[in-house]
């Protein structure tokens, strides 16, 4: 079966209960927010349960605040540490101040942000509680509480509410996917009313569903579930307002269905950069760098699609198992790791640093190649925008029509290997200009889809359909044998 690696916090990996359709990606340098104005509620006693996972770290990104001006105003971030923070400011001085000596770096996790407030409470750490992913945070670099019966800065008549930015609409902005996000305006709720353990899994934590909830005057529930009106208050109230976010922002990636993407913690030779909710790779010209997909596979039959965006010779495309870094060691350098190149206007598929076989069209701008990984037979399968190339038959088993034989890790008895193939896209060669590649692994695509083709269990969103048995990469589909 496939592996998740690194760790799977917060993420399911069995059937729950309760099924969230989706997410919104946000892409910070777009400067993404949602935007809506309060009327007067309650300034004591109110709570903010988020879902999110975070594309990009190092840098300060709040997912909510509501902003009277730059000296009034309450906001949920993470501080270029990585650590979580949460504070008010009233006039211009902080009159609470809570910053977590834990640190959130999971890329490829879904995370559960529950912050529960109660001024009117005698007992000053019953003011002011924090959880997350059910488990409520009681060590802190920072943990200065309000007073009894202060009045916090939400909830005011004319007060701005932003969804996936700050107080300063220049800056500030989360990079990564939002999910059930519910602000509860007069009821201090706890993590159990949002979310709760797997009974099979206990140490996974899960949505609930949050439709019994009472959300008061000001609160609303963003599901994200109308592409075409992303900023819907699912709980009735008025609608938010959407900037520089679009329908095609739209996930299936969610709390219940965590998809893979591409892996911002294994940039190698830290030549890359990432961006679409880590489904764009941009690779820097006279590099030879690649990414690689946050979910691992063993066993099964896996597909996904790349979009290229540039004419330029050596894209690599294919599968790696990333055991190296050695600094001139690139995509289909070693024995097991395969790629579909391009060269000097032919293609080939590369592994070992041989052409493999050379049968292959050349590909540039605006072509989607299709990698169909069959690690029961061990088979490799190429399309492009559709067609599999080669007279390639990805149904056809151990025949392996028109495939490439790849190494069975399970039987690598080297320390070099490590037993698990990643989905991979780069440059080859140093001398080639700058490479840009959008991935879609069926949760978020970097690229417009337009067909919405989903694999043989209902999940995902490609260009184009998965062949039949071949599955998206995502915790739903983990334990498949790929039929």
């Amino acid at each position: 079966m496939p592996l998740i690696l690194p760790g799977n916090v917060a993420s399911a990996t069995a059937s729950t209960t309760y099924e969230v359709a989706n997410s919104c990606r946000w892409n910070e340098p777009d400067d993404p927010s949602m935007l809506k104005t309060s009327a007067s509620g309650n300034q004591r006693t109110f709570t903010v349960s988020v879902w999110l996972k975070r594309s990009k770290l190092g840098a300060f990104m709040a997912f909510y605040s509501q902003v009277t001006d730059n000296n009034n105003y309450f906001m949920m971030n993470f501080q270029n540490s990585d650590k979580l923070d949460i504070h008010d400011l009233s006039g211009g001085a902080e009159q609470s101040n809570f910053r977590t000596t834990a640190v959130f770096r999971d890329t490829s996790a879904w995370y559960h942000i529950v912050c529960a407030v109660d001024t009117t409470q005698a007992t000053e750490g019953n003011r002011f509680k924090i959880w997350v992913n059910g488990t409520q945070q009681t060590v802190f670099d920072n943990n200065a509480y309000p007073d009894q019966n202060d009045d916090i800065d939400v909830n005011v008549s004319g007060e701005k509410t932003r969804v996936g930015a700050g107080y300063d609409t220049a800056g500030y902005h989360f990079d990564g996917y939002l999910a059930e996000v519910c602000s509860i305006d007069g009821t201090a709720y706890t993590a159990s009313d949002f979310g709760e353990f797997d009974e099979d899994s206990p140490t996974i934590w899960k949505p609930k569903d949050v439709s019994g909830l009472t959300f008061g005057t000001n609160g609303f529930y963003l599901d994200f579930e109308d592409s075409s009106n992303l900023g819907n208050d699912a709980n009735g109230g008025t609608d938010f307002t959407e900037t520089n976010l679009a329908a095609a922002d739209q996930a299936v990636d969610s709390p219940t269905n965590n998809f893979a993407t591409f892996n911002p913690l294994e940039n190698y030779h830290a030549g890359g950069t990432f961006s679409e909710g880590n489904a764009k790779y941009t690779n820097p010209s006279g590099r030879h760098d690649f990414a690689v997909s946050t979910i691992g596979m063993t066993a099964g039959k896996w597909y996904y699609e790349v979009k290229v965006h540039q004419d330029t010779d050596y894209n690599t495309i294919g599968i790696s198992d990333h055991s190296y870094q050695g600094s001139n060691q690139e995509l289909s350098e070693d024995n097991y790791s395969y790629a579909y190149y391009n060269e000097s206007g032919a293609g080939a598929v590369r592994a070992a640093a041989s052409n493999i076989l050379t049968s292959m069209p050349d590909y540039g701008d605006g072509d989607i190649i299709g990698v169909a990984v069959d690690l029961d037979n061990h088979k490799l399968y190429f399309s492009k925008n559709g067609s599999f190339i080669n007279s390639g038959d990805p149904t056809s088993g151990s025949t392996g029509t028109g495939a490439v034989s790849i190494q069975d890790l399970s039987s690598v008895s080297s320390s070099y290997g490590q037993g698990v193939y990643f989905f991979a896209a780069g440059l080859w060669n140093t001398d080639s200009a700058a490479g840009n590649y959008s991935a879609n692994f069926g949760g978020c695509s970097a690229f417009t889809v337009s067909s919405a083709a989903s694999d043989g269990n209902s999940y995902g969103n490609f260009e184009y359909a998965p062949p039949s048995g071949y599955l998206a990469l995502c915790t739903k589909n983990l334990g498949s044998d790929g039929g």
